[in-house]
């Protein structure tokens, strides 16, 4: 794909602007809404930027950011690099496979030497890292490749920076780092219960150090449970409502269950993912260096609530149905009872969620409905009560490696 030019030739610059124009004007109703707007306010020592890595750019929240960014910032040359693993797919980006300031690298964070070779090619000014395992359920079984993704991935990806001399590296971490305490500021001490929060916490702790150590311009970001289009259906919203699909296609007496963990009175609050992308994009313009933020939400709910909650909007509205439509399963080795976060500081810088819970539901089941056989294939190994990883299958001629 064609790279941003330095060229002085403004005829060349005038052919891209008219080529991202163009392509803009392509992007469907369904995700120019998720996209938003720009964020106009912009440090003065980046003014000059040129260039974004974005690692995870494949998967759920980190093609929503890439889509947001290669749409409403043509001055910026946005990189992807993704190894492509399980829950990430080229389908997330095909919208803007043509845009003349998008190119994609299929690629490992964890190999120093690739990534070192990246950030110096292609004269990276920025780096959103948002590569990781994020299930919890495989991390009690698959700890070992939890540890070599979220704390050796992000080192790398640190030790890369520093020599570089990146301009901001804004590390996406979670919530869960927290642990059970409610309501918590950004200063709260971590108290990580399960490995994947573990590894978060490590990787946040090597961010910190290369901060105070090096003075690397680091941002880190702590975010609720995310939902939306676009996500392999192994987290609790994408997975009841591809059981809910799958039911309407087969047969009518055969019963889809809602697996419970436990009792299913753990709760959690959502966001929508274009408001995370659009919490990202204003740290990024907006936020301060050596900061931590917090991205949260108002809405709370139970696992047991939504489950009830889903099958409601299909349709089933009688008690019975709704308790057919349920099993409970061993819970987790260790489930916190609830996440909550003040992101007060945040907010303060003008963020806002945009998108409301069921009006996020509703887009969300109408994009499952239409995309999921095409983006995944055959999920079936994601819907039981605790998933197994499952690489998707690729035509050749659509993974591009750069």
């Amino acid at each position: 794909m064609p790279s941003s030019s330095n060229s002085i030739d403004p005829t060349f610059d005038d052919v891209l602007k008219d080529d991202h124009a163009r392509l803009s004007r392509t992007i469907r109703e369904f995700d120019r809404t998720d996209i938003g707007s720009r964020v106009t306010e912009l440090p003065s020592d980046l003014r000059d930027v040129k260039t974004i890595l974005v690692t995870g750019g494949a998967g759920f929240i980190g093609s929503f950011l890439v889509r947001k960014l290669v749409v409403l910032y043509p001055e910026y040359h946005i990189y992807v690099v993704d190894k492509l693993d399980y829950c990430g797919s080229l389908h997330n980006l095909k919208m803007i496979k043509d845009f003349p300031n998008y190119t994609f690298i299929k690629g490992d964070i964890t190999s120093s030497d690739f990534m070192a070779f990246i950030l110096k090619e292609k004269k990276i000014d920025i780096i959103f890292h948002l590569a990781a395992q994020t299930h919890v359920d495989n991390s009690f079984g698959d700890s070992f490749e939890f540890t070599k993704n979220n704390v050796m991935g992000t080192h790398v990806m640190l030790e890369a920076a520093k020599v570089h001399k990146v301009r901001r590296f804004i590390h996406v971490s979670t919530d869960e780092v927290y642990g059970e305490v409610p309501d918590c500021a950004e200063d709260t001490i971590l108290a990580p219960s399960n490995p994947y929060a573990a590894t978060k916490a490590a990787a946040e702790c090597l961010v910190k150090a290369y901060h105070m150590s090096f003075g690397l311009p680091i941002m880190i970001t702590r975010s609720n449970n995310v939902y939306g289009p676009y996500q392999y259906p192994e987290k609790i919203t994408s997975k009841f409502v591809c059981s809910l699909l799958r039911r309407g296609k087969w047969q009518v007496f055969f019963i889809i269950y809602f697996y419970i963990h436990g009792q299913g009175h753990n709760s959690r609050k959502y966001l929508y993912a274009a408001d995370v992308a659009d919490a990202l994009d204003v740290i990024f313009h907006k936020g301060s260096v050596g900061e931590t933020y917090n991205i949260g939400s108002a809405f709370e709910i139970s696992n047991l609530m939504l489950a009830k909650r889903l099958i409601g909007m299909f349709g089933y509205t009688q008690e019975q149905q709704v308790n057919d439509h349920l099993e409970f399963v061993q819970d987790r080795a260790f489930n916190d009872k609830r996440y909550a976060v003040d992101c007060s500081k945040l907010e303060k810088l003008g963020w806002a969620p945009r998108m409301g819970f069921d009006d996020g539901l509703r887009k969300t089941i109408e994009w499952y409905r239409q995309c999921t056989d095409e983006w995944w294939g055959d999920i079936a190994g994601a819907l039981v009560p605790h998933p197994f990883k499952a690489l998707p299958s690729y035509n050749g001629s659509t993974v591009l490696d750069n």
